[in-house]
C-alpha cells in the first residue's frame, strides 16, 4: 500500500495540464451544454500539451528513477464524467502514470483537495488556485 506520508501528490487541473483553451472558449461563450456537445464529439482527439504538461511529465519520471513512487499526480477538473473521457483518452496516449481523477461535474475543486491528500495545486484558473489558497489545505500555483 503506498504511504501518503512519502508521496507528493500534486492536483493538476486538465486546463493545466492539456490545452483546452478553445473548449474553454467554448465554455464560456456558448455555456455547459455546449461544451458538453464539442468534447463528446471530439472524444477521440487528442489533447495537445498544456502549460504544465512537461512540469507533471518529470515530476512523473522521479517515480522511474526512484524505482518507486514519490511523486502521485491526480487530475482535477470541474468537468463531468461524460466528457472525463477525452483527458483520459490523452493521458493514455502521452503513457502518463496517471491514475487519479477527481471529475466534480461543476463544483469547485477545493472541498476535493484534501480528500485527496493534495500537496500542491496548479490550475490555470485564478479562482480555483485562490480558493485552494483560501482553505489553508495546501499550496496552490497558477500556471500560465
Amino acid at each position: 500500500m503506498l504511504n501518503t506520508e512519502e508521496v507528493l501528490t500534486v492536483g493538476v487541473s486538465t486546463r493545466a495540464l492539456f490545452n483546452l483553451e478553445k473548449e474553454n472558449e467554448v465554455y464560456e461563450t456558448e455555456g455547459i451544454e455546449k461544451f458538453r456537445d464539442f468534447q463528446q464529439m471530439n472524444e477521440d482527439e487528442i489533447l495537445k500539451p498544456g502549460t504544465a504538461f512537461y512540469l507533471i511529465k518529470n515530476l512523473l519520471d522521479l517515480n522511474r528513477v526512484a524505482g518507486k513512487v514519490i511523486v502521485e499526480i491526480v487530475v482535477m477538473s470541474r468537468n463531468s464524467p461524460e466528457t472525463g473521457f477525452r483527458v483520459l483518452n490523452s493521458i493514455a496516449h502521452y503513457k502518463l502514470g496517471i491514475t487519479r481523477l477527481a471529475l466534480t461535474g461543476g463544483k469547485p475543486l477545493s472541498p476535493y483537495i484534501e480528500a485527496y491528500g493534495i500537496d500542491l495545486f496548479l490550475s490555470r484558473d485564478e479562482n480555483d488556485v485562490q480558493r485552494v489558497i483560501d482553505s489553508n489545505k495546501c499550496a496552490a500555483a497558477l500556471v500560465y
